[in-house]
């Protein structure tokens, strides 16, 4: 018999389908141990430690970006006074802790603002090394640490001067909650700037001061792991073929102090897009650090679930030899009893009569070959069709009695245990995480918009409206270096369009009561989201910028976090992660309250907008982040929503059901794979092999029976043509013989 064909391969891979998911279950259903830390807080530490770095590395991008681009648009125009410089770059950003300009040649400061910014760094390697005029980092006398930023103003009749712009590195100045705190780190794991401790400064008992302290030496610490596991390839730093965060990400765990334990989430600064070229950001070597005390968990193994786990595999296993044995009994002794009786029959051993099987198919082929056996031994077979009052049910029914058994044990686990409801609990932790995160995307958004109106402030200085050619020529480059924009134009103030870049513009309305940045758009495809910016020197000339929308949606697509839309005061959807239309309600009735509470509460305080939705045995985390701080997007009333299914945690409950739910779809897949095995290469060929076999005993000699798989009802139909040309040679010759006395009489 052949070891792949027939009836003995499925039922040998069901058993050890059988077994290895007994074994399988034994090991994920049974024990229960909590790990010290939930692995859902672990992940939210890296996915916050991510969107620290995404903002950070933004951040420094856009400024080593606009001081660049300051740069160019003064070289392009007239000599400017340094002071004039500064005051410039000073009312279109607020961003620099300092600026300063001075004299290549002779290194004499003409100009500076803010910070005083220390000059002993700058050597020739600097302004003409390999790296000229790259970002460095520079520790003041106080001991903070700035990163300068450099560019040449390059002035005609004029010696050239240097242009400096320090700012800190801190990480986004959001509200971080309690006992949270992020670092920046530098390549050797020296901490350089932190957020979040002195929030809790002001703690007044003994033992929140000493868990303070403990909190600030497990930075330090933790901060020098997490330094020395970003300082390689991020494609050597993550399993193959494995995607996600394009730098080098991961979580630590530190000490434990008076029940809670450190847990920390490391990320490099990296591009957010894989596809974008390697930022100065990037470059610089940086790590963000994100730590978060939790409260450390038991750790203990339950025995009632190791029990649990126990008697379902055992379960399984009984249910399976059932299974196992009713097709033994029913499928595989059957058919190999006719292979030996039909093989017996071909040789012509017809001594014994053929033992018929009790039902089946198998028993319609025994019952032919017993009455080809006696048609092989001279007497007549009989007629065709039911003898002996046996009813003959077909393979199906113990095919669907074994699936029926193992259903018993696929439904329950899968299905029935296990199950989570809406009293799932779900740590307090993953709730702020929510919220703190939601702040942060917020806070990201708000630098965007803000940025995009600066851009214009920057490039309307630039403007000759008298000269629409160059205006058009100007706004074409700016559109080409800025991908924020979908349409750049310049409107008078008639509200003409007097030039114009990208797509079709939209009407713009020069009141003094609408804000800068505006939506408008309503009944459209797309909110049409438009900044602008007056040009200098000419009265109701203002240039506008519509920003994408898409551009906005990139923003707010980050891992863990679920869904996240941009609404306005009314709760209306501007901008999603996935799919929306514009002005769309939020999906939930719970949502555009907490909206509200959120934009009543901006401002006076830590802003506690992180809730638990209940609906039936759905639970959802959502959280809701009014716009604040600094610039023209601070006022436009808009708030950052998330929500996600509370399923996606790696909660234990859920984790519990979910190995639960593969288990029974595995079991599933047993039963598919190996019963449909068997229809198709026992169950249905036999079905027709007691048809021709009835036919055959029914006297049709003339159907030559080929064999179509070489297994056991290949060797059955291949007896059975044996049978057949042993009938046909002996009806042959008895014709042959009744017809020479006839022959002999004729002749005489």
């Amino acid at each position: 018999m052949p070891l792949l064909g027939g009836i003995r391969p499925p039922i040998a891979v069901l058993c050890v389908l059988v077994l290895a998911l007994a074994g399988l279950t034994a090991k994920v259903l049974g024990p229960s141990g909590e790990p010290v830390v939930p692995k859902a807080v672990l992940s939210s530490q890296q996915n916050f430690a991510e969107d620290g770095a995404i903002a950070l590395r933004a951040s420094i991008d856009e400024r080593v970006t606009d001081l660049n681009r300051t740069a160019a648009a003064l070289n392009a125009g007239e000599p400017a006074e340094p002071e004039r410089v500064l005051s410039d770059l000073g009312k279109t950003y607020q961003k620099w802790t300092g600026t300063t300009v001075l004299d290549l040649k002779s290194g004499d400061v003409l100009a500076a603002r803010g910070e005083r910014i220390p000059l002993a760094w700058l050597d020739e390697d600097v302004l003409t090394g390999e790296h000229a005029l790259a970002p460095r980092m520079v520790r003041l006398e106080t001991g903070d640490v700035r990163l300068m930023t450099m560019a040449v103003l390059d002035f005609k009749d004029r010696p050239q001067q240097l242009l400096i712009a320090s700012n800190s590195l801190s990480v986004p100045a959001i509200n971080l909650g309690p006992f949270r705190s992020m670092a920046v780190v530098a390549q050797g794991g020296e901490v350089l700037a932190t957020a979040g401790f002195e929030q809790s400064e002001a703690l007044n008992s003994d033992q929140e001061r000493k868990e303070l302290t403990f909190l600030q030496k497990q930075m330090s610490r933790l901060s020098e792991q997490a330094a020395e596991r970003t300082d390689r390839h991020p494609a050597g730093a993550r399993e193959p073929g494995s995607r996600g965060y394009p730098g080098v990400s991961g979580t630590l765990i530190g000490d434990d102090y008076n029940g809670r334990i450190a847990t920390a989430g490391y990320a490099s600064l990296a591009p957010s897009d894989p596809e974008e070229k390697e930022s100065v950001a990037a470059g610089l070597g940086l790590t963000v650090v994100a730590l978060l005390p939790v409260i450390q968990q038991q750790g203990t193994v339950g025995a009632d679930r190791e029990l649990f786990g126990l008697i379902a595999a055992g379960a399984l296993v009984l249910l399976g030899l059932l299974a196992v044995a009713v097709l033994w009994v029913s499928v595989q002794r059957p058919l190999l009893r006719l292979f030996l009786e039909s093989r017996r029959l071909a040789r012509g051993d017809l001594t014994r009569p053929v033992r018929v099987p009790r039902w089946g198919e198998a028993a319609r082929i025994g019952t032919a070959l017993e009455r080809l056996r006696e048609q092989l031994g001279g007497r007549d077979g009989g007629a065709g069709g039911e003898t002996g009052g046996k009813v003959r049910l077909g393979l199906r029914v113990p095919l669907v009695v074994t699936a029926v058994l193992l259903l018993l044990w696929c439904v329950p686990v899968g299905w029935l245990l296990n199950r989570t409801d809406g009293s799932v609990s779900v740590p307090a932790t993953m709730v702020n995480d929510q919220r703190d995160r939601t702040d942060l995307v917020a806070d990201r958004v708000r630098r965007a918009l803000n940025e995009a109106q600066a851009d214009l402030v920057s490039t309307s200085r630039l403007i000759d409206a008298d000269d629409p050619g160059a205006t058009g020529e100007l706004l074409a480059g700016a559109l080409r270096e800025h991908t924020r924009y979908q349409a750049l134009y310049v409107v008078d103030s008639r509200g003409e369009v007097v030039a114009r870049a990208g797509g079709d513009p939209h009407a713009w309305s020069d009141d003094k009561d609408l804000p800068l940045v505006r939506v408008s758009g309503k009944g459209e495809r797309k909110p049409v989201i438009q900044a602008g910016a007056p040009v200098p020197e000419h009265k109701g000339t203002t240039l506008v910028g519509e920003i994408r929308v898409e551009f906005l949606n990139s923003l707010l697509k980050r891992p863990g976090l679920g869904e996240v839309r941009v609404v306005n005061a009314d709760a209306e959807t501007l901008a999603a992660s996935d799919g929306f239309l514009a002005f769309e309600d939020l999906p939930n009735d719970a949502l555009p309250d907490l909206v509200r509470a959120g934009n009543v509460r901006v401002g006076a305080g830590p802003v506690e907008n992180g809730l638990l939705i209940r609906d039936g045995g759905s639970v959802t985390v959502a959280a809701a982040a009014p716009f604040s701080g600094g610039g023209v997007a601070a006022d436009l009333g808009w708030t950052v929503v998330s929500w996600q299914n509370a399923k996606h945690f790696q909660i234990t409950p859920y984790e519990r059901e979910d190995r639960s739910v593969l288990a029974g779809m595995l079991g599933l897949a047993a039963i598919v794979v190996c019963l449909g095995w068997i229809h198709l290469v026992v169950a249905r060929p036999l079905r027709a092999l007691a048809g021709s076999a009835e036919k055959l005993a029914d006297g049709d000699l003339k159907t030559v029976l080929y064999p179509r798989y070489q297994d056991e009802v290949g060797a059955v139909v291949r007896s059975l043509e044996l049978i057949r040309q042993q009938l046909q040679a002996r009806r042959q010759n008895q014709a042959r013989r009744s017809a020479e006395p006839r022959l002999g009489a004729g002749g005489r």
